[in-house]
């Protein structure tokens, strides 16, 4: 019988957001697939100790892994194995190479069932918290290195909301890129380390914004939100 692949999200910050089923979910399985194995090991000990669930093997599986990686992924649902997906923060399959292995999986294993087992996830978080009208709006993952512009123009044409991951490095240079084409009138929200102990929301225009970010030392994972 084939196995099944189950795309666990895992907490963004907070170890107590994980939900009780992908805490059962990670206890039954027999293989665990982290992007950082030192990541989801302290997650699976957290859960080891506080909700009794046994150890599961841990293999790495993350955006430099090649196509053996992912033969040997399929031998094991072939042989029956049921695996669990996870990233290091969030919902595996968004601005990570999930999606890569759920399409191998799919073309090569047709018949393997995937799971999908939601819960956290930075985007929706950020944007449940924003307060910008965002029935509508697009998901960016992280900005393109190139055609920056024409994105810009595309997005400003169609007057929708947009959201998009930043490292804390390029933050200030994107927000210079982001007044350049919507003016520094242009309210944006931005959410520093999610559900983690120094978290931190902005809110404004975006020269307010960049006023509040001046004199912080800015480290940790940030999503933007830049309002219609």
């Amino acid at each position: 019988m084939i196995g099944t692949l189950y795309i666990v999200a895992t907490p963004i910050g907070n170890l107590e957001d994980i939900t009780l089923r992908a805490i059962r979910i990670l206890g039954e399985v027999d293989i665990i697939l982290a992007e950082d194995t030192r990541v989801t090991s302290r997650l699976v000990n957290f859960l080891s100790t506080n909700y009794k669930i046994p150890t599961t093997k841990l293999i790495s599986y993350h955006q430099h892994s090649g196509v053996t990686k992912k033969i040997k992924i399929a031998e094991s649902i072939i042989a029956g194995k049921n695996i669990a997906l996870v990233t290091d923060a969030g919902t595996p399959g968004i601005s990570d190479p999930g999606n890569e292995l759920i399409s191998f999986l799919q073309e090569n294993v047709p018949d393997t069932k995937i799971v999908p087992i939601p819960g956290p996830s930075a985007i929706t978080a950020s944007l449940s918290v924003c307060g910008f009208n965002i029935n509508k709006f697009v998901f960016l993952g992280f900005l393109p290195k190139k055609k920056r512009n024409k994105l810009f123009e595309w997005l400003k044409n169609g007057k929708i909301s947009f959201a998009f991951y930043e490292s804390p490095k390029r933050i200030i240079k994107t927000l210079d890129r982001l007044k350049e084409h919507f003016g520094g009138n242009k309210n944006v929200f931005i959410a520093r380390e999610l559900t983690k102990l120094h978290e931190l929301l902005y809110r404004g225009s975006i020269v307010q914004v960049q006023k509040l970010l001046k004199d912080e030392n800015i480290k940790g994972e940030i999503v933007v939100v830049v309002e219609s």
